[in-house]
Protein backbone atom coordinates (compact mmCIF):
# COMPACT_ATOMS: atom_id res chain seq x y z
CA UNK A 1 0.00 0.00 0.00
CA UNK A 2 1.23 3.12 -0.65
CA UNK A 3 2.42 5.59 2.51
CA UNK A 4 1.52 9.53 3.12
CA UNK A 5 3.97 11.78 1.88
CA UNK A 6 5.30 15.23 3.29
CA UNK A 7 3.50 16.85 0.91
CA UNK A 8 -0.16 15.21 2.68
CA UNK A 9 -0.56 18.40 4.89
CA UNK A 10 -3.77 17.93 5.97
CA UNK A 11 -6.14 15.00 7.10
CA UNK A 12 -9.21 14.59 4.77
CA UNK A 13 -12.53 12.02 5.85
CA UNK A 14 -11.72 10.06 2.63
CA UNK A 15 -7.97 9.24 4.07
CA UNK A 16 -9.83 8.24 7.31
CA UNK A 17 -12.72 6.37 5.78
CA UNK A 18 -10.46 4.30 3.29
CA UNK A 19 -8.10 3.53 6.30
CA UNK A 20 -10.81 2.07 8.90
CA UNK A 21 -12.91 0.20 5.97
CA UNK A 22 -9.18 -1.53 5.58
CA UNK A 23 -9.32 -2.42 9.02
CA UNK A 24 -12.77 -3.50 9.01
CA UNK A 25 -12.20 -6.19 6.46
CA UNK A 26 -9.36 -7.82 8.51
CA UNK A 27 -10.99 -7.63 11.80
CA UNK A 28 -14.91 -8.36 12.90
CA UNK A 29 -13.60 -6.73 16.60
CA UNK A 30 -15.50 -3.25 17.09
CA UNK A 31 -13.28 -1.83 19.74
CA UNK A 32 -14.72 -0.07 23.15
CA UNK A 33 -10.72 0.57 24.14
CA UNK A 34 -7.54 2.00 22.09
CA UNK A 35 -4.28 1.67 23.18
CA UNK A 36 -1.19 3.04 22.00
CA UNK A 37 2.37 1.65 23.02
CA UNK A 38 5.14 3.29 23.10
CA UNK A 39 9.18 3.39 22.64
CA UNK A 40 10.07 -0.46 24.03
CA UNK A 41 6.53 -0.77 25.33
CA UNK A 42 4.78 -2.76 22.62
CA UNK A 43 5.30 -6.21 24.70
CA UNK A 44 2.18 -5.67 25.89
CA UNK A 45 -0.53 -6.26 22.43
CA UNK A 46 1.07 -9.92 23.55
CA UNK A 47 -1.22 -9.97 25.96
CA UNK A 48 -4.23 -9.60 23.81
CA UNK A 49 -6.61 -12.56 23.26
CA UNK A 50 -7.99 -13.80 19.88
CA UNK A 51 -5.40 -10.91 18.10
CA UNK A 52 -5.38 -10.32 14.96
CA UNK A 53 -2.74 -8.22 13.38
CA UNK A 54 -2.64 -5.96 10.48
CA UNK A 55 0.90 -4.33 9.65
CA UNK A 56 0.60 -0.08 9.35
CA UNK A 57 1.80 -1.19 5.87
CA UNK A 58 -1.43 -2.90 4.61
CA UNK A 59 -3.45 0.10 5.78
CA UNK A 60 -4.19 2.85 3.08
CA UNK A 61 -2.65 6.26 4.27
CA UNK A 62 -1.73 4.55 7.67
CA UNK A 63 1.91 5.82 8.38
CA UNK A 64 4.41 3.25 9.45
CA UNK A 65 7.14 4.09 12.31
CA UNK A 66 11.23 4.06 11.09
CA UNK A 67 12.45 3.81 14.67
CA UNK A 68 13.57 0.69 16.77
CA UNK A 69 10.87 -0.30 19.20
CA UNK A 70 8.06 0.27 17.39
CA UNK A 71 6.84 -2.67 15.57
CA UNK A 72 4.15 -1.00 13.23
CA UNK A 73 1.43 -3.33 13.96
CA UNK A 74 -2.35 -2.93 14.59
CA UNK A 75 -3.60 -5.91 17.04
CA UNK A 76 -7.12 -6.28 17.36
CA UNK A 77 -8.64 -8.50 19.97
CA UNK A 78 -10.01 -8.63 23.85
CA UNK A 79 -8.35 -8.02 26.93
CA UNK A 80 -9.84 -8.62 30.25
CA UNK A 81 -13.46 -9.14 27.92
CA UNK A 82 -13.39 -5.52 26.37
CA UNK A 83 -12.94 -5.25 22.70
CA UNK A 84 -9.18 -3.42 22.58
CA UNK A 85 -7.32 -1.91 19.31
CA UNK A 86 -3.93 -2.43 20.26
CA UNK A 87 -1.24 -0.15 17.91
CA UNK A 88 1.92 -1.21 18.63
CA UNK A 89 4.38 1.93 18.26
CA UNK A 90 3.79 4.79 16.48
CA UNK A 91 5.27 7.28 14.29
CA UNK A 92 6.49 10.74 15.65
CA UNK A 93 6.84 14.22 13.97
CA UNK A 94 10.87 14.29 13.47
CA UNK A 95 10.36 11.12 11.38
CA UNK A 96 9.19 13.19 8.67
CA UNK A 97 5.61 12.73 9.14
CA UNK A 98 3.22 16.10 9.07
CA UNK A 99 1.62 16.38 12.31
CA UNK A 100 -2.09 15.65 10.86
CA UNK A 101 -0.82 12.43 9.52
CA UNK A 102 0.66 11.90 13.40
CA UNK A 103 -3.12 11.83 14.39
CA UNK A 104 -4.74 9.61 11.76
CA UNK A 105 -4.40 6.48 13.47
CA UNK A 106 -6.50 8.11 16.03
CA UNK A 107 -9.01 9.61 13.97
CA UNK A 108 -9.38 5.37 12.59
CA UNK A 109 -9.75 4.36 16.05
CA UNK A 110 -12.23 6.82 16.76
CA UNK A 111 -14.31 5.57 13.30
CA UNK A 112 -13.94 2.29 14.36
CA UNK A 113 -16.34 3.20 17.48
CA UNK A 114 -13.30 3.67 20.48
CA UNK A 115 -14.61 5.24 23.60
CA UNK A 116 -11.49 5.86 25.46
CA UNK A 117 -7.73 6.06 24.50
CA UNK A 118 -5.28 5.15 26.44
CA UNK A 119 -2.18 6.45 25.38
CA UNK A 120 1.68 4.73 26.77
CA UNK A 121 5.53 6.15 26.17
CA UNK A 122 8.54 5.92 27.22
CA UNK A 123 9.76 9.24 28.72
CA UNK A 124 12.57 10.99 30.09
CA UNK A 125 12.72 11.64 34.22
CA UNK A 126 12.62 15.70 34.86
CA UNK A 127 11.56 15.34 38.34
CA UNK A 128 14.86 14.75 39.98
CA UNK A 129 12.76 12.09 42.60
CA UNK A 130 11.38 9.39 39.67
CA UNK A 131 13.61 6.64 38.71
CA UNK A 132 13.92 4.64 35.65
CA UNK A 133 10.93 1.53 36.19
CA UNK A 134 8.32 4.08 38.07
CA UNK A 135 4.83 4.48 36.28
CA UNK A 136 3.65 8.25 35.64
CA UNK A 137 0.43 8.90 35.24
CA UNK A 138 -0.27 11.75 32.87
CA UNK A 139 -2.07 14.44 35.00
CA UNK A 140 -1.67 17.28 32.31
CA UNK A 141 0.78 18.18 29.57
CA UNK A 142 2.62 21.12 28.08
CA UNK A 143 2.00 21.44 24.45
CA UNK A 144 4.85 23.10 23.33
CA UNK A 145 4.29 21.78 19.58
CA UNK A 146 0.99 22.91 19.66
CA UNK A 147 2.08 26.53 21.22
CA UNK A 148 4.20 26.74 18.07
CA UNK A 149 1.89 26.06 15.59
CA UNK A 150 2.74 22.21 14.73
CA UNK A 151 -0.69 20.72 15.48
CA UNK A 152 -2.48 17.76 14.31
CA UNK A 153 -5.69 20.30 13.81
CA UNK A 154 -4.14 22.44 11.28
CA UNK A 155 -6.47 22.54 8.28
CA UNK A 156 -10.07 22.46 7.50
CA UNK A 157 -12.16 21.91 10.92
CA UNK A 158 -13.08 18.13 10.37
CA UNK A 159 -16.44 19.09 11.88
CA UNK A 160 -18.24 15.24 12.32
CA UNK A 161 -15.55 14.56 15.29
CA UNK A 162 -15.52 17.64 16.99
CA UNK A 163 -15.42 22.13 17.08
CA UNK A 164 -12.89 23.85 15.67
CA UNK A 165 -11.67 25.08 19.11
CA UNK A 166 -11.61 22.06 21.46
CA UNK A 167 -11.34 22.41 25.37
CA UNK A 168 -8.50 20.79 26.91
CA UNK A 169 -8.66 21.89 30.42
CA UNK A 170 -9.36 18.11 31.18
CA UNK A 171 -7.35 16.45 28.81
CA UNK A 172 -6.64 13.64 31.10
CA UNK A 173 -10.07 11.97 32.07
CA UNK A 174 -10.05 12.38 35.92
CA UNK A 175 -12.48 9.48 36.15
CA UNK A 176 -9.83 6.72 34.63
CA UNK A 177 -7.14 8.43 36.80
CA UNK A 178 -9.04 7.62 39.94
CA UNK A 179 -9.26 4.09 38.31
CA UNK A 180 -5.53 3.92 37.85
CA UNK A 181 -4.97 5.34 41.18
CA UNK A 182 -7.26 2.74 42.97
CA UNK A 183 -5.17 -0.28 40.70
CA UNK A 184 -2.17 1.41 41.72
CA UNK A 185 -2.70 0.84 45.52
CA UNK A 186 -4.26 -2.42 44.64
CA UNK A 187 -1.00 -4.18 43.13
CA UNK A 188 1.75 -2.04 45.43
CA UNK A 189 2.77 -0.34 41.95
CA UNK A 190 5.07 2.54 42.24
CA UNK A 191 2.78 5.15 40.69
CA UNK A 192 3.72 8.33 40.48
CA UNK A 193 1.69 11.15 38.86
CA UNK A 194 2.59 14.51 36.94
CA UNK A 195 2.99 16.89 33.39
CA UNK A 196 3.94 15.50 30.36
CA UNK A 197 5.64 17.49 27.62
CA UNK A 198 6.38 16.73 24.25
CA UNK A 199 9.16 17.94 22.40
CA UNK A 200 10.25 18.00 18.95
CA UNK A 201 13.69 15.46 19.06
CA UNK A 202 15.00 13.41 18.28
CA UNK A 203 17.92 14.77 19.74
CA UNK A 204 17.41 13.91 24.05
CA UNK A 205 17.29 16.70 26.10
CA UNK A 206 20.71 19.41 26.93
CA UNK A 207 20.56 19.30 31.12
CA UNK A 208 20.08 23.26 30.50
CA UNK A 209 16.86 22.27 28.73
CA UNK A 210 15.65 20.33 31.44
CA UNK A 211 16.43 22.16 33.94
CA UNK A 212 14.17 24.85 31.63
CA UNK A 213 11.33 22.24 31.74
CA UNK A 214 11.65 21.92 35.53
CA UNK A 215 11.30 25.67 35.83
CA UNK A 216 7.75 25.48 33.87
CA UNK A 217 6.63 22.53 36.09
CA UNK A 218 7.14 19.98 33.75
CA UNK A 219 7.69 16.38 35.20
CA UNK A 220 8.26 13.81 32.62
CA UNK A 221 9.58 14.73 28.90
CA UNK A 222 9.19 13.08 25.27
CA UNK A 223 9.14 12.83 21.61
CA UNK A 224 5.24 11.77 21.19
CA UNK A 225 1.76 11.34 22.71
CA UNK A 226 0.40 15.01 23.10
CA UNK A 227 -0.34 15.15 19.63
CA UNK A 228 -2.79 11.64 19.64
CA UNK A 229 -4.10 13.33 22.78
CA UNK A 230 -5.20 16.37 21.22
CA UNK A 231 -7.02 14.54 17.86
CA UNK A 232 -9.02 12.32 20.80
CA UNK A 233 -9.89 14.96 22.95
CA UNK A 234 -11.07 16.73 19.83
CA UNK A 235 -13.06 13.81 18.63
CA UNK A 236 -14.88 13.52 22.30
CA UNK A 237 -12.90 10.15 22.89
CA UNK A 238 -11.63 9.76 27.17
CA UNK A 239 -7.98 9.42 27.11
CA UNK A 240 -5.63 8.08 29.92
CA UNK A 241 -2.07 8.66 29.54
CA UNK A 242 0.86 6.63 31.27
CA UNK A 243 4.38 7.40 31.00
CA UNK A 244 6.94 4.59 31.81
CA UNK A 245 10.32 6.49 33.10
CA UNK A 246 13.03 5.21 30.87
CA UNK A 247 15.73 7.12 32.45
CA UNK A 248 16.74 9.51 35.30
CA UNK A 249 16.86 13.24 35.05
CA UNK A 250 20.04 14.24 33.95
CA UNK A 251 19.91 17.90 35.18
CA UNK A 252 23.71 18.21 35.75
CA UNK A 253 25.07 16.52 32.80
CA UNK A 254 26.78 13.88 34.88
CA UNK A 255 24.98 11.14 32.38
CA UNK A 256 24.39 10.23 28.72
CA UNK A 257 21.16 8.93 27.43
CA UNK A 258 20.29 6.51 24.47
CA UNK A 259 17.88 4.83 23.14
CA UNK A 260 19.12 1.26 23.77
CA UNK A 261 18.93 2.79 27.41
CA UNK A 262 14.70 3.91 26.77
CA UNK A 263 14.60 0.35 25.10
CA UNK A 264 15.96 -2.17 28.26
CA UNK A 265 13.85 0.38 30.72
CA UNK A 266 10.96 -1.57 28.40
CA UNK A 267 11.69 -5.02 29.92
CA UNK A 268 10.92 -3.47 33.18
CA UNK A 269 8.09 -1.05 32.44
CA UNK A 270 6.21 -3.42 30.57
CA UNK A 271 5.07 -5.61 33.58
CA UNK A 272 4.22 -3.14 35.49
CA UNK A 273 2.34 -1.14 32.71
CA UNK A 274 0.24 -4.35 32.06
CA UNK A 275 -0.71 -5.15 35.61
CA UNK A 276 -1.84 -1.62 35.55
CA UNK A 277 -4.04 -1.14 32.32
CA UNK A 278 -5.40 -5.08 33.09
CA UNK A 279 -6.45 -3.55 36.17
CA UNK A 280 -8.31 -0.39 34.56
CA UNK A 281 -9.80 -2.00 32.03
CA UNK A 282 -11.11 -4.92 34.44
CA UNK A 283 -13.03 -1.65 36.43
CA UNK A 284 -14.89 -0.61 33.13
Amino acid sequence: MSQPSPSDEFLTQAVIDQAATAVRARSKVQPRVGLILGSGLGGLADAVDGASAINYREIPGWPSPTVEGHAGRLVLGSLERVPVAVMQGRVHYYEGIPMPLVGLPVRVLQALGIEILIVTNAAGAVNPAFVPGDLMLITDHINLLGMAGVSPLRGPNLDQFGPRFPDMSQAYDRGLLDIARAVGLEHILSVREGVYICLAGPAFESPADLRFLRGIGVDAVGMSTVPEVVVARHGGTRVMGVSGISNKANLDGATITTHAEVLAAGNVIVPRLTTLLRGILRSL
